[in-house]
Formats: C-alpha cells, sequence, structure tokens
C-alpha cells in the first residue's frame, strides 16, 4: 500500500545560508542566491504520476517588474532530483523567459517516477533560486491508503495577513493544497470591506482591467512570504472562481465591470486568463481550465470551471421565476457531460470535486410542494424555494439536478464536493430533496472552508464576532436540516484526510488577521464513511 504522507525532513529555502551552499556546490557554479532575481518565489502544481508543474519568475533587470512589459530574455535552467542537495539530476533543462510571458517560467516536468518527492530549482547565469518542494501522485489504480489536503479559498491581500499559509506551511503531513478559487482580488485599493486591519494596500490602486494590471496584481501577491512558503512546500491544485477576473462572472460579463468604462468584457476576461496562466502552476489546455487528477485507486479529484461557460446570475424579484429555466447552466453542456462522465465511470474508492460555490441548497425557506406551487404561479418564487445566494448552483437549479440525477443513477456514494467562495464554514448532505431531508436521503455531501482574509458576515454586517454570526447560523440550522455544520464569522482553512474508509475535513480558524504570527484553533471536524449516508462529528486528525 502506498502512503501520500510526506515524512518530515530538514527543507531550507536555498536563498540564504547553508541551503544556499549546497545548491552552489551541487552546480559546480559560482552562483549565490538572490532574492532581487526570484523575488516572486517558486511553486509546483497539478501533480500527475508521471509529471508536475514547475513555476518561478525571473526579475533580470531593475525595470522588468510585473507587467512593464520591460527587461531582456533570460535563460533560465531548471533542476528536479530526488536528492535535497541535488546530488544527481533527474530532470533539467532550458527555457527563455521574456517580457512575452512576464518573465514567468512555467514548465512541465515529464517522465517522473510516481508517488515520488523530488526537489526542484531555478538557475539565471549565478543566482539559484529558492529550492521547492514537490511530490507526483501515485499511479492510477495503485493500491493508495491515505491522502491529506490542506483546503483553502478567499484570500484578500487587504484582508489580513495570510497567517491560513503559514500554518499550512509548517505542517508535515499535507500532499497538495487545493485552492478553491479566489486566489487574488480585483477590487480598486479600499473598495472591499476588510475587518479593519488595513494591513496591506492593493497595487495597482485602481481596479484591474488590463493585462499590465491583472499581472502587477498576481506579482504583488507572490511577494507575501508565507504564501512563498507554502507554494515552495507542496504542490497546489487550483481553480479560479470570479475574482481573478471580476466579481461575479459569468460568461458573458460580471456584476464588477462596466463596458462603458472599462471596455469589452471579453478583452478583460482573456488578460485574467493570460495572467492567470502565466503566474500560477497550472496545466491549461489553451484557456480551458476544467480537468480531472487520479491518486492511484483512492481517489479522483475533478476541478471545474464554474465562471467560464454559467449563464447570467438572476436577480431578486421578477428574475426570480426564470430560475427554473432549463437552458440556464452553471457548468456549460461539454463541461456537464464531462463532469458527469467522470464521475459516473471513476474507478476509485472516493470521487472529489473542486466546487468553487457551494452546490447544497440553502434556502429561506425551504417550504411544502403546494405552498412552493402556489408561489410560484404567483410571484415567481423558484419551485425549489428562495436562495438566499443565486450566484452559487441554488441559482442554477437544473444543473444541480441533471449533476445528482447522474450520480443516483450510476450508485455513486463516495461524491465529495470541495467548495470555497462564501467565507464561511460548512459542513453539509446534498440532499435527493431538501425539503424531504432526511426522508429523501442524500446524493453526496460538501465541505465549504472559510476565507484565508476575506470579510465574512460579521465584518460585511460592522459587528463584533459572534453577535449575529449565531443567530443566523442556528435559523440555517433550523430550516435547512441537511446543514450539519456552518460558522460564519471566522478566517482559516481546511485539511482534508481520504483513506478508504473514511474522508475528514477538520476546520481550523484564526484567531487575528491583523497580527502576521497570528495563532489558530481546530474548530470542528466532520467524518464521512465510505457508502455511508450521514456524517459525524470527528476528534482531531
Amino acid at each position: 500500500m502506498i502512503s501520500t504522507r510526506l515524512s518530515r525532513r530538514t527543507f531550507l529555502r536555498s536563498g540564504v545560508g547553508a541551503a544556499g551552499a549546497a545548491a552552489l556546490a551541487a552546480t559546480g557554479s559560482a552562483a549565490s542566491a538572490s532574492p532581487s532575481v526570484f523575488r516572486h518565489g517558486v511553486a509546483s502544481g497539478d501533480p500527475l504520476p508521471d509529471a508536475v508543474i514547475l513555476w518561478t519568475r525571473v526579475t533580470p533587470s531593475p525595470e522588468a517588474t510585473p507587467g512593464s512589459g520591460l527587461g531582456p530574455e533570460t535563460t533560465v535552467r531548471w533542476e528536479l532530483s530526488r536528492n535535497t542537495n541535488f546530488e544527481s539530476i533527474d530532470a533539467t533543462g532550458t527555457v527563455t523567459a521574456s517580457a512575452a510571458s512576464d518573465h514567468t517560467v512555467k514548465i512541465d516536468a515529464t517522465g517522473l517516477a510516481a508517488a515520488t518527492e523530488y526537489h526542484y530549482r531555478f538557475v539565471v547565469g549565478d543566482v539559484v533560486s529558492p529550492t521547492g518542494r514537490t511530490r507526483t501522485a501515485p499511479a492510477p489504480g495503485t493500491p493508495t491508503d491515505h491522502l491529506r489536503f490542506g483546503v483553502v479559498s478567499c484570500s484578500n491581500w487587504e484582508g489580513g495577513f495570510f497567517g491560513a499559509y503559514r500554518h499550512l506551511a509548517a505542517r508535515d503531513d499535507l500532499f497538495a493544497i487545493l485552492h478553491l478559487g479566489d486566489y487574488l482580488y480585483e477590487y480598486a485599493a479600499g473598495r472591499f470591506p476588510v475587518a479593519g486591519t488595513d494591513a496591506r494596500t492593493h497595487a495597482p490602486a485602481n481596479e484591474i482591467v488590463t493585462l499590465a494590471d491583472y499581472r502587477i496584481r498576481h506579482g504583488q501577491y507572490k511577494t507575501d512570504s508565507d504564501l512563498q512558503a507554502l507554494h515552495e512546500t507542496v504542490p497546489w491544485i487550483v481553480v479560479w472562481d470570479d475574482h481573478e477576473s471580476a466579481n461575479n462572472a459569468y460568461a458573458g460579463g460580471a456584476e464588477n465591470h462596466d463596458p462603458a468604462t472599462e471596455g469589452d468584457w471579453a478583452t478583460r476576461k482573456a488578460a485574467s486568463v493570460r495572467a492567470y496562466s502565466e503566474w500560477m502552476p497550472v496545466r491549461m489546455d489553451g484557456t480551458r481550465l476544467y480537468r480531472r487528477l487520479q491518486f492511484g485507486d483512492l481517489a479522483e479529484l475533478s476541478m471545474l470551471d464554474l465562471r467560464s461557460y454559467r449563464s447570467e446570475q438572476v436577480r431578486p424579484g421578477a428574475q426570480w421565476r426564470t430560475v427554473d429555466d432549463d437552458t440556464r447552466t452553471i457548468t456549460g453542456p461539454e463541461q456537464m457531460a464531462w463532469l458527469t462522465a467522470g464521475l459516473t465511470s471513476s474507478q476509485t474508492k472516493w470521487q472529489l470535486v473542486g466546487n468553487s460555490v457551494m452546490i447544497a441548497p440553502v434556502l429561506f425557506p425551504p417550504l411544502d410542494p403546494q405552498a412552493t406551487g402556489a408561489l410560484t404561479e404567483l410571484l415567481g418564487v423558484p419551485s425549489n424555494g428562495i436562495p438566499y445566494n443565486a450566484d452559487q448552483w441554488d441559482g442554477y437549479p437544473s444543473d444541480r439536478r441533471r449533476l445528482l440525477d447522474a450520480i443516483t443513477a450510476a450508485g455513486r456514494r463516495n461524491v465529495v464536493f470541495l467548495t470555497g467562495d462564501i467565507h464561511t464554514s460548512w459542513g453539509a448532505a446534498v440532499p435527493v430533496d431538501a425539503a424531504a431531508y432526511p426522508n429523501a436521503g442524500k446524493v453526496a455531501t460538501e465541505f465549504v472552508v472559510p476565507s484565508v482574509t476575506s470579510a465574512n458576515i460579521d465584518e460585511l454586517l460592522g459587528v463584533p464576532p459572534r453577535t449575529v454570526g449565531a443567530a443566523i447560523e442556528s435559523a440555517i440550522r433550523t430550516t435547512n436540516h441537511h446543514i450539519e455544520y456552518v460558522e460564519l464569522d471566522s478566517h482559516g482553512y481546511g485539511v482534508l484526510d481520504v483513506t478508504p474508509e473514511a474522508i475528514q475535513m477538520d476546520w481550523f480558524h484564526l484567531h487575528d488577521l491583523s497580527d502576521p504570527h497570528t495563532g489558530v484553533t481546530r474548530a470542528a471536524g466532520l467524518r464521512v464513511a465510505a457508502d455511508s449516508a450521514s456524517t459525524e462529528p470527528a476528534p482531531p486528525l
């Protein structure tokens, strides 16, 4: 049996001291570590059994800042080794970094051994990068007894310090990080509610719209030391949500995009996608982001793109009636066909779905069928009740029904949705029928992680934590019986543990976003046994 838990190893950044010296000895050159050249760190992502993405950005000259379009073409050598001191090299190559790609470097290193830990670095002239650690996935069908992921979303630079990343980087038991969207925020400086920390200010100061803007913002986020440390420590598996482009984005526009002042949406979206592809350690097929990764016989992970193909969100009032329109989609038909085919044909024990917006219904109120029918006819209330957030799957019930019906018809019992977006912590059954739950049973399980820093209920309302949130939580659980855990006021991250017997999510909440050294508390844990119909509270992992 293969266990993908990483062992504790001495893991030093080669930017200073002994690690830098070891790197230089291995290359046999007079190289020296220099943060001025590799100031945005290194990263890896999308681990396959025989390949992994390696990423960095170089700053070859002072004027070659992100988004500047300036700076010379630069030859970059990359090296991958099973040894921390690079005594032997398993894979290497060179690539040219130029202003055309904002001097970013992204390598798909192939021909690797499955379920193997590697170390990697980049070299420019006599300058060596920090050393990163990564790992390949176990081969399909290989008996695999354990996976553990860090799970994060919604990291707003202005919202506070990235303590969640620091605490995850300090762990020695993670295979990878799942980032479920909103890696950065597009707003102008000071335009999104924060926790009153005034910790940091966005650059550029304007709302990002152009390719240069998006590159500058990506570059700013990549200077965060906690973010860099977590990227160096484990591979990331990422997907975008809306703020990587603009708030409440859909196929033809976004709530936070005004064509009259900000130009054509397609141009802006293309700029955001290009910058994302350049700056993130992600394997993309052109502009297509949704993809699937497999980890032995234990789990298959489908990462969704729920922004690029969706219909425009309905608005409260007369538009509520259109929620039930069967032509409305959140995935688009091609992605839906890909998703259902993958889930229903999977040969692994668990089917995980990286899902940027919540799929479990949250309705006010969940009405009996007769009352719902009357209100649907008279007032346009959707037949499933009034969703509190039509930006989620609640605003696209036909697509949700198609997906859940496919899972049910295939007899799948081990589908788990992993979700971000709403800055709060949730554990839920995904029910066959929310109004009839639990008698109607459930189709899947959903775990929602809180934001790393982005404002949640108490901050948006401008009230102290736990003064309003607790009452709302009680109301949600009273009227939505499939919601098994909800906490609306805290920021942090999740740790997901996967074994053949069960999946468990532990939620961790930070103490103070304004403190770069903030502590953290395990807030809750839920466990769902394989082939089970319910979750149960669980002790710490």
